[in-house]
């Protein structure tokens, strides 16, 4: 019987092969890490000095590269308000998932609605660029939607159950419930942003307010009827 030796280094070795790409994924993921590292230098622009200050050429400027390359991977600025956008979802959706859940529903709402109010004030330039129209031209499109959606999943989460338990009427849909509180807390935080709310904390007062009142309306279906106490 013949016997052939095999040196070790013709053996295979397990670890050949194992992370190597191809140059079209090697080159795929350079474009993505470099994308990310656009959409990071345009966020801080956009906290540190406001969304008018996000433009090509300003983030270009801080990254130290040609426009050339940020219209390469954004085509225009819409394009890279379109990512900010999508990354101001993912702080909302955080900001929402670090509510603790609670058996009461109603307390619980009132907890979205507070951090909701707390992301405004700690991302206040992303929140004029997902919801206060700060970059006139840029339009949210149907993935942009889809990223608000589910960031607010939790309150949709929250009100369908309470429609199951009977705490909240389920003779209109969810969706509006949900489209009805979104506008509201919405129109409070905007007239505080153009100034017709005074300070932060008279703004905030007038916040919880609405939202106690929003509350107290949605879940009246499941308390006592005061009246035929007293009777």
């Amino acid at each position: 019987m013949k016997v052939i030796l095999i040196r070790n280094e013709d053996k295979p070795s397990p670890s050949r092969g194992r992370g190597l790409k191809t140059y079209q994924e090697a080159r795929l993921q350079n474009t993505e890490n470099l994308r990310k590292l656009v959409v990071d230098a345009a966020a801080a622009i956009l906290q540190e000095e406001g969304p008018e200050a996000v433009t090509v050429r300003g983030v270009s400027q801080k990254m130290g590269c040609s426009t050339k390359i940020i219209y390469s991977l954004f085509v225009n600025k819409e394009g890279l308000a379109q990512q900010l956008y999508l990354e101001g979802c993912k702080l909302l959706a955080r900001r929402f998932e670090e509510v603790p859940l609670s058996s009461d529903l109603l307390q619980h709402l009132l907890d979205l609605g507070e951090a909701f109010w707390q992301f405004g004030q700690d991302y206040t330039s992303y929140y004029k660029l997902m919801f206060g129209g700060a970059f006139a031209e840029f339009k949210p499109d149907a993935e942009s939607m889809q990223g608000t959606m589910t960031a607010i999943r939790r309150l949709l989460i929250l009100i369908s159950t309470a429609q199951q338990q009977g705490q909240i009427s389920d003779q209109e849909e969810t969706g509006t419930l949900v489209s009805t509180i979104w506008a509201s807390l919405h129109g409070v935080i905007h007239l505080y942003m153009g100034g017709f709310l005074g300070d932060v904390n008279a703004a905030h007062t007038v916040y919880k307010q609405t939202m106690d009142l929003m509350s107290q309306s949605l879940f009246v279906v499941s308390k006592p009827d005061r009246r035929a106490d007293r009777g």
